[in-house]
């Protein structure tokens, strides 16, 4: 929520070759990665999404969607000041609605590296016909250094526990997926260190092992070094008694080569253990496998999960094999059975 090298690791976010072809807009059948959903004041749906100052389109019906303005225009001096070679390109949004605003938390990063910021913008409004709708960018909120930090600040999405108190889950490869208190006055400011409640592999990453990591050269002119820890695209989803987590293993972004997988488990506390449908605990590797690659396929995941007029739904990018790879939305009813487990 990563951008993915060609053996070593993923980081949410773009399709290099893709985004090299010629752009058309299929209204029924929309190109999108990393979409996040809301419905507006004005009845319409809204998915943002990886772009240039962050994608948008809107859907009445989410049948056909037309494309809307960006939200970061400019683009923040303090995302390119803090992240280099950030030029604009921003991953993996996250949308909600908290406290009168909406806060779309948002990815500034460069392919394979941690060297990364999550920023937030504000908004009254999600419809762009209210002369309330403006967006407000509020700067960064947290951050992550290369060869100081063992986690990857991108990949945002904010959970409000059953109190109303906000936490950050975040992450992709390093040491796996995130999450930190924020404060409830602002949204934004964390409260402690971040910590792992997720990984792909079954044991703590080192800052000195990820830092050892065998580098990759792509396209003879970039350098990956994230290691092998293949998890990224948090999402926590609260539904009954639970909270559900949303992950995404393996490779995203290379088209034909993709071989993304969405899996999850689930907590009564938001901060954890969440525990697949075996009892494995996801900080160990665990995760139940919900969609990934099939007849129709080469891969799914990078999800997002709400509650619309009753109905619980599945939103997430797939690359498509009739379409050589492009990724494409993917919306789906979500249904759990009488133990509070998804049903695929």
């Amino acid at each position: 929520m990563a951008l993915a090298c060609m053996s070593c690791g993923a980081y949410a976010q773009t399709e290099q070759g893709q985004r090299r072809r010629p752009f058309h807009f299929d209204a029924t059948h929309p190109d999108v990665h990393d979409p996040v959903m809301a419905k507006g004041e004005d009845g319409r749906y809204y998915i943002f999404s990886t772009g240039m100052g962050v994608g948008v389109m809107s859907s009445k019906d989410m049948k056909e969607w037309r494309p809307e303005k960006p939200v970061l225009q400019p683009i923040p001096a303090w995302a390119t000041d803090t992240v280099r070679g950030y030029r604009g390109h921003t991953w993996a949004p996250d949308i909600s609605y908290q406290k009168g605003l909406w806060r779309l938390y948002y990815s500034c990063s460069t392919f394979g590296k941690n060297g990364s910021a999550i920023g937030v913008a504000v908004n009254k409004t999600l419809d762009p016909n209210s002369p309330d709708y403006g967006w407000k960018d509020e700067g960064m909120v947290i951050a992550s250094h290369r060869h100081q930090d063992n986690y990857n600040a991108i990949d945002p999405n904010l959970i409000v526990d059953k109190k109303g108190q906000p936490y950050l889950t975040f992450g992709s490869f390093w040491d796996g997926i995130q999450l930190v208190k924020l404060s409830k006055k602002d949204f934004k400011t964390p409260q402690g260190a971040p910590v792992t409640i997720a990984r792909r592999v079954g044991r703590k990453l080192t800052l000195a092992e990820l830092n050892d990591a065998t580098k990759f050269e792509i396209e003879g002119n970039d350098t990956i070094e994230a290691g092998e820890n293949a998890i990224e695209a948090p999402f926590i989803f609260r539904h009954g008694k639970y909270y559900y987590l949303f992950v995404s293993f393996d490779y995203c972004c290379r088209g034909e080569r993709s071989t993304y997988k969405t899996v999850y488990g689930r907590s009564k506390d938001v901060r954890g253990p969440y525990v697949d449908k075996e009892g494995r605990k996801m900080e160990h590797g665990g995760g139940t496998y919900l969609y990934g690659p099939d007849a129709t396929y080469f891969g799914l995941g990078h999800c997002a999960a709400y509650d619309f007029d009753g109905q619980s739904y599945f939103v997430s990018h797939a690359y498509e094999k009739e379409q050589n790879g492009r990724a494409k939305l993917f919306i789906r009813p979500l249904r759990f059975d009488d133990e509070g487990w998804i049903i695929p």
